[in-house]
């Protein structure tokens, strides 16, 4: 569906059901270089289960208008701005990896509103490898094979379902990102230093969820986190690596269940 901030379209997969304000409303987002279809199972059975979802698609990205936002803190107000837009006055966040930060800091400023929060991918201190983002900020095709080589458990496929080579399907979907907005993405996560104060001001339930064979954001970091929410939890699952919505889909499904 599309909305406007400012002027400027917006968009959001519902995951297959028209948006509906009366159910609870779950807001998905998306990483570095990413777009709303990386939450596709997810979306879709979450909106098949009582939930309203909406899938954000951040500036810059999948049927989002650009230019792409170059700090954490600006993509939290947009999505702040965002949701008052479509009339949504209370919400459950979850974020993957740089859509992890921006969920934290809005829900820091949110309050009340912002009912549940779950962290996929996360890590407080997201650095960014100097060799990363200066392919990135050229716009060398080598980012993109970079992050694929970085975020997945192996580069052998790792999905039951024959035919479905995993890496090969996300190197095809941060190549259909600008290289200008993936740069923006991977300069905002390696800035951020405002993860330890934002949690301090969260007071709703929060899930860490972590791959445990994760290398970009390695699952112990997460877990020694959580001690500084409110109400944190962190659960690690077998068999993933950063890319767990994908790599481990239902297993991250019955994990939101709890929370969202």
């Amino acid at each position: 569906m599309d909305f406007a901030v400012g002027g400027q379209r917006g968009f959001a997969g519902t995951g297959g059901r028209p948006f509906d304000n009366n159910r609870p409303t779950v807001v998905l987002l998306h990483g570095a270089g990413m777009n709303h279809t990386v939450w596709a199972l997810q979306a879709r059975a979450l909106a098949h289960h009582g939930r309203n979802v909406l899938a954000i698609d951040f500036p810059g990205h999948g049927d989002s208008a650009g230019p792409a936002l170059t700090t954490i803190e600006a993509l939290a107000d947009w999505l702040l701005r965002a949701l008052r837009a479509l009339d949504v006055g209370r919400f459950r966040l979850a974020g993957h990896s740089m859509g992890s930060l921006v969920a934290l800091e809005a829900a820091s400023r949110a309050g009340a509103a912002c009912e549940a929060l779950a962290l996929l991918g996360f890590v407080p201190e997201m650095r960014v490898h100097p060799d990363l983002l200066a392919a990135a900020r050229s716009g060398a095709h080598l980012a993109s094979e970079m992050m694929v080589a970085w975020s997945f458990k192996t580069l052998t496929g790792g999905n039951p379902a024959p035919g479905v080579f995993l890496p090969d399907a996300a190197l095809r979907l941060i190549e259909q990102t600008p290289a200008a907005s993936l740069a923006a993405d991977l300069a905002a996560c390696d800035h951020y230093a405002g993860a330890t104060a934002a949690a301090g001001a969260v007071r709703c339930p929060v899930l860490l969820l972590s791959g445990a064979q994760d290398r970009m954001t390695p699952a112990a970091k997460a877990d020694s986190f959580a001690g500084n929410f409110a109400q944190g939890r962190s659960v690690v699952l077998r068999g993933c690596g950063h890319m767990l919505m994908v790599e481990q889909p239902v297993l991250v499904l019955d994990s939101l269940y709890t929370i969202l």
